[in-house]
C-alpha cells in the first residue's frame, strides 16, 4: 500500500469514531438539556434527540468522505503526520463548531419558553373590575384640587 493508501485509513480509523463518540457524548449528555428546554415533555425531547443525533451523523460522515481526498501524493511518514494533522484538525473544527451551534439553539428556544412561562396571560377587564368594584358614576377621574 501506499502512503496516500495509508493515509486514508488512518484518517478515517480516527475520523469515524470520533465522530461516534462525540454523537454518543452529546446524545446521553444533550437528553437532560433537552428535556429542561421542552419543560419535562420527556417523549418530545427523546424525538429531538434522536433526530439530532441521525441529522449529526448524516452531516458530519458525509463531511469526512468528502473531506478524505488527499490532493498531493504522500511520500513518507511525515506527510501522512502532515496531511493527517490538517484533515482531523478541520474536523474537529466543524464538530466544535455544529456542537456550539446546537447549544446556541437550545439555549434560545430555552429562553424564549422561560420568559413566555414567566409572562402571565393578561388578566380580562371583568376580573379587574370585579376585584375592585365598579366605578361609581359621580366619582371624578382626578382628584379635586386643593384636597
Amino acid at each position: 500500500m501506499s502512503w496516500t493508501v495509508w493515509t486514508y485509513v488512518v484518517y478515517l480509523l480516527v475520523t469515524v469514531p470520533l465522530t461516534v463518540w462525540v454523537a454518543r457524548t452529546l446524545s446521553r449528555n444533550g437528553k437532560v438539556f433537552l428535556e429542561d428546554v421542552f419543560a419535562g415533555n420527556d417523549r418530545l425531547a427523546e424525538a429531538v434527540n434522536t433526530l439530532l443525533v441521525v441529522g449529526f451523523y448524516l452531516l458530519n460522515l458525509g463531511f469526512v468522505s468528502l473531506f478524505l481526498r488527499v490532493d498531493s501524493t504522500v511520500v513518507d511518514v511525515a506527510g501522512v503526520f502532515e496531511q493527517l494533522s490538517v484533515k482531523v484538525g478541520v474536523v474537529a473544527l466543524v464538530l466544535g463548531v455544529l456542537h456550539f451551534f446546537n447549544v446556541y439553539v437550545f439555549s434560545a428556544i430555552r429562553r424564549r419558553s422561560r420568559t413566555e412561562a414567566r409572562r402571565g396571560a393578561p388578566m380580562p377587564p371583568q376580573a379587574q373590575v370585579a376585584a375592585y368594584g365598579p366605578v361609581p358614576p359621580y366619582a371624578a377621574p382626578y382628584p379635586a384640587p386643593g384636597r
